[in-house]
């Protein structure tokens, strides 16, 4: 079938669901789906009104997804164990053979401690509508949820929300903020005072690395539309991970993150050592003579390999083969440069994404080692709720499933922008040049908001 424009896709969907037989799939999830012409994901996403509002954007592909709506989700907001998360995890996953079926969501940094409200511990969703892109296709598809569910009530909610659905609008143009207010936690004396605790002998001889991180909250008094602001910084950074989680009007929750967790496609995994950084260079010398130099820094270099080193440890139980680069390459932000190494490994039969989101996050990169004495040491000493700052999002289903890293992300609520950013502490670190790095890992960010 030839593509449709958006009112015909509608009409068509809402055809093919009237007709539905429900009473022969074997399937209790159902999605239906129309070719569509091309349409702006984040403008037609902006443009909605029902939440919650979801949107994906993989760092090396061409896939796009904005969703809309919630057809079955999976919600975890007070104190659970990681075995509840993985049983309703198996749950939700044998619930169809279909691989187009896709729960997106995420996983708070620390699931022991409290969560931000409608985030939770652990929150995934299945979308009631979605606008896929796959290169330059488009679809946009129903998902209808038949487990013990009236499913006449089903069809009829589904009809009802494809009639909702809304015409993309423009984004508003981006303004300057203006900024009433900074408040940073831990503000620059505590955060020395961390980073010495952390590097002192004795300390550092048991924990040799832990990620200390900071919230920086703006105070504004004009709203902000967290779609627009997450197009922006698509815009400075085309080479990362793009999401967002909009379960409500007042919150949303916002990345454009670089760092991958995993990738998985059958039984082959996908994953990486993300840590070392340095700036980006002023021209094309500075910044080859910068990235040299972050190549050849001994505390970049050994925060990197110890990052690699974890990650082949947990995941060898786990698989059958795990490779690693020896020599990590340069990445490069538009602001900042990493170190990098690729990770791949053959998953041994039965593995599934829950176990791998238990053996891989918190990765070193945003905790530390040895893993919990470094959690332990940031729930006691940091001084806030990181929430989903540097917890894993993306989505899965019975095949397939890829989660990043939300280290360059905010979340959005009237009144306030709340931004993060993290620095890992190893032997030799200095904490005036570790808080310099948080504020270049800001640079993006804020200069959407404060230069334009």
């Amino acid at each position: 079938m030839a593509a449709l424009i958006l009112s015909q896709a509608i009409s068509s969907l809402t055809d093919k669901l009237k007709q539905f037989n429900f009473q022969s799939p074997s399937d209790p999830i159902i999605q239906l789906s129309v070719s569509i012409k091309a349409i702006p994901a984040i403008a037609w996403l902006s443009a909605q009104p029902i939440y919650p509002r979801i949107y994906w954007k993989g760092r090396d592909t061409e896939e796009e997804v904005s969703a809309i709506g919630n057809c079955k989700d999976f919600f975890y907001e007070e104190a659970s164990d990681d075995n509840q998360l993985a049983m309703a995890y198996q749950e939700q996953r044998a619930l169809s053979n279909n691989q187009d079926i896709r729960y997106y969501g995420g996983v708070a940094f620390d699931r022991t401690t409290e969560s931000w409200p409608e985030f939770g511990r652990a929150r995934f969703v299945l979308p009631r509508i979605e606008l896929r892109r796959s290169g330059t296709e488009y679809k946009l598809l129903v998902n209808l949820n038949c487990e013990n569910q009236d499913t006449e009530s089903e069809r009829r909610n589904a009809i009802d929300s494809l009639a909702s659905l809304a015409a993309p609008k423009p984004l508003p143009p981006p303004n300057k903020v203006s900024l009433l207010g900074r408040n940073d936690r831990p503000d620059r004396y505590h955060w020395t005072e961390l980073v010495n605790k952390v590097t002192h002998p004795k300390f550092i001889k048991e924990t040799p690395k832990v990620v200390l991180s900071r919230l920086t909250q703006l105070e504004i008094n004009e709203e902000i539309n967290p779609w627009m602001l997450l197009a922006c910084w698509q815009g400075r950074n085309p080479n990362s991970f793009q999401f967002g989680f909009q379960f409500s009007p007042d919150s949303t929750f916002i990345s454009c993150t670089p760092e991958r967790l995993f990738r998985r496609r059958q039984r082959e995994l996908f994953t990486e050592a993300l840590a070392g950084t340095t700036t980006r260079g002023l021209n094309q010398e500075e910044d080859a003579l910068l990235a040299t130099q972050l190549m050849k820094d001994s505390k970049n270099s050994h925060e990197n390999q110890l990052v690699r080193q974890h990650i082949v440890d947990v995941l060898t139980p786990l698989s059958n083969y795990v490779g690693a680069e020896e020599t990590p390459k340069v990445f490069k932000l538009s602001h900042i440069q990493h170190l990098h190494r690729s990770i791949r490994a053959e998953l041994k039969p039965g593995v599934d994404d829950f176990q791998l989101l238990l053996a891989l996050h918190p990765t070193p990169a945003v905790g530390g080692l040895p893993k919990e004495p470094a959690m332990n040491f940031i729930r006691q000493r940091e001084g806030y709720n990181r929430g989903w700052y540097a917890g894993a999002c993306g989505y899965f289903n019975k095949y397939e499933s890829e989660f990043a890293v939300a280290i360059r992300s905010a979340l959005i609520e009237p009144g306030r922008i709340n931004l993060f950013a993290g620095a890992g502490i190893v032997s030799g670190s200095e904490a005036d040049a570790e808080w310099v790095e948080l504020e270049n890992k800001l640079t993006t960010i804020l200069s959407i908001l404060t230069e334009l």
